[in-house]
């Protein structure tokens, strides 16, 4: 499984880097047929004082794509909610899969 973390308008400390790496790994518990995985952490709302984190995940498994796009105050929370919905996908593309 190839994880590519990507930064827009900004640069994330090695501890946000770490977090999202060790969670982003947990996945392939999931499904076993994981081949890339993008994480993209993004700023948005630049013209406001403050800024919305927002958190893309983007799953290649051969055939299908996983894709959840969440926004937050904090990107750990954001990151959250991603992974939550992005579990919840990938477990309902399994079951269909062993169907």
């Amino acid at each position: 499984m190839n994880i590519n973390i990507q930064t827009v308008h900004f640069d994330a400390d090695e501890k946000l880097l770490d977090f999202v790496g060790k969670k982003i790994q947990k996945l392939a518990t999931f499904h076993d047929r994981i081949t890339k995985v993008d994480v993209f952490l993004k700023l948005d709302n630049l013209v406001h004082a403050i800024k919305d984190k927002v958190v893309e995940i983007n799953i290649h498994i051969p055939k299908q794509n996983c894709f959840v796009k969440s926004t937050s105050k904090s990107f750990e929370e954001s990151f959250e909610h991603a992974f939550d919905a992005v579990t919840n996908q990938l477990k309902k593309k399994k079951e269909k899969l062993a169907a």
